[in-house]
């Protein structure tokens, strides 16, 4: 265990493998026991328990803030450009919508932003589409022959997951979009990998996926990069998709159901 005086609590850390409950389990110690600065705040703990929920246990548990400050680029100082477009197609491959992802300039660094588009029989309009998952027709594929799927925040990690050999989809509306309409996609699939983003964003869209995910696919396993944030920042620091390392408390939890 390494104390972290910054956060005011003790950094739990296996090195054989286990997770932080099963150390914690075996020292007769909570996640909680680990803090000694303010206690959790209200909005994180669930009415029945007044305990923090199983996504906000994972977050105290790898050493992260319950919430997250969006950094002050400044003014903009240029037109928003649009970088990228992501069709989602229904399972014939017809389109079903698309995201498109436009990037501004400020006076301190770009600044992401994203608008839908769906697909009627009087072409594109603007607005959101229906709930299917990213690349749905490989995902399809997928699930009919037995192959891993891996369930990205973003479409750029799908894009990156995909450029590695990998069959991987997301959700349209970043950490807040999954629908459990998504998950009825993936039913049936042999093992699915959540991969969560490094923050408490990314953590509570993972756990919103696996729960809803673990009654409809055989083996559930939640992963983070090992370093950095997504699973393209741990794929550029050269890391394996192999390498990417179990979410504290979420993985061990949907392992053991």
């Amino acid at each position: 265990m390494v104390y972290n005086r910054q956060r005011q609590r003790t950094v739990v850390r296996c090195f054989a493998g286990c997770s932080d409950e099963d150390v914690l389990e075996r020292l007769g110690l909570r996640v909680r026991d680990l803090f000694d600065g303010p206690p959790v705040p209200r909005g994180a703990l669930t009415r029945e328990t007044s305990e923090p929920g199983l996504a906000d246990r994972a977050i105290l548990a790898a050493g992260l803030p319950l919430s997250v400050h969006k950094p002050d680029f400044g003014p903009p100082i240029g037109r928003p450009r649009r970088v990228a477009a992501y069709i989602y197609r229904w399972p014939d491959g017809s389109a079903a919508g698309c995201v498109f992802r436009v990037q501004t300039l400020h006076r301190q660094g770009y600044v992401k932003s994203f608008y839908q588009q769906r697909r009627t029989e009087n072409g594109w309009e603007y607005g959101g589409f229906a709930h299917v998952p990213f690349h749905l027709p490989e995902v399809i594929d997928a699930v009919r022959a037995g192959r891993d799927i891996f369930v990205c925040e973003g479409e750029a990690d799908v894009l990156t997951a995909t450029h590695a050999g990998l069959t991987a989809t997301c959700n349209a509306g970043g950490a807040n979009g999954w629908h459990r309409d998504h998950a009825e996609w993936l039913r049936g699939a042999r093992r699915v990998w959540v991969v969560a983003d490094r923050d408490a964003p990314g953590y509570r869209h993972a756990a919103k996926v696996a729960e809803s995910l673990c009654d409809v696919v055989d083996d559930l396993r939640i992963v983070q990069a090992r370093d950095g944030k997504d699973l393209s920042d741990h794929c550029n620091a050269g890391h394996q998709i192999s390498e990417l390392d179990p979410v504290p408390v979420l993985d061990a939890h949907y392992r053991a159901m």
